[in-house]
């Protein structure tokens, strides 16, 4: 049924309806408008539903899998277009993603953050970064518990080619977004203690709960694009 639905509009139109609801929650929390990056997570897209959002002018996207976008980089050469990792990264396929993104948010463990330095040495490049945190019990979700997420920023924020950024999270789903809303505010108050400037929190069904929390950047998929294919 959601997949109708989002196909009587299309990508442009959804896109605009989400940037407006976006400004909406913005001017809620009283904060200024356009301070809240949209990442467009395009995890099973095809490329032409991506060109779609491009040229309706959106230009961060998100994608879920290495491998997945590896194999549709190539159909996706869009000038200014910028690729975040928001899915779970392994460490053995740490190099493959300093090579195909501009920003990986799933940063969980020293391991993968010591990988991703090697890597983006060898790239001669410095890797904006956000630490995945861990704030639901739930066995299915990832990120670095957060008992260590103080040990873990440090490790991180030492190694020169790794620019740490900001913290991440997913909450648990809840039928009710309110139900979202206590962990958007324990991600802000970390981030708050360790300095860091950038909270990637909030998708489809909460958004906008996580923007009145001090989201900086929001992830939203099928808001955009329907129901995922498959």
């Amino acid at each position: 049924m959601g997949r109708q639905q989002a196909g009587v509009a299309s990508v442009a139109e959804n896109l605009a309806a989400v940037r407006e609801r976006i400004e909406g929650a913005l001017a809620r929390a009283g904060r200024p408008p356009g301070s809240v990056l949209l990442v467009a997570v395009t995890k099973t897209q095809p490329p032409e539903r991506i060109r779609e959002a491009y040229e309706a002018g959106q230009r961060y996207f998100g994608e879920n899998r290495v491998q997945e976008f590896e194999a549709k980089r190539p159909q996706l050469e869009l000038a200014g277009a910028r690729w975040h990792l928001v899915g779970h990264l392994q460490s053995n396929k740490a190099r493959r993603a300093a090579q195909l993104f501009d920003v990986v948010e799933t940063v969980d463990s020293v391991r993968l953050a010591r990988r991703l330095h090697d890597a983006a040495a060898e790239l001669g490049r410095r890797l904006p970064v956000l630490l995945e945190v861990k704030l639901s019990p739930e066995p299915t979700k990832a990120g670095c518990p957060e008992a260590e997420v103080e040990a873990l920023a440090r490790e991180v924020a030492a190694l020169p080619q790794l620019e740490l950024r900001g913290l991440m999270t997913m909450p648990p789903y809840t039928e009710n977004s309110e139900g979202a809303r206590p962990y958007f505010q324990r991600l802000r108050q970390w981030a708050a203690r360790l300095g860091l400037a950038e909270l990637s929190m909030g998708m489809t069904h909460d958004f906008e709960v996580a923007i009145e929390e001090g989201a900086t950047i929001v992830r939203v998929g099928t808001a955009i694009f329907g129901e995922r294919p498959g």
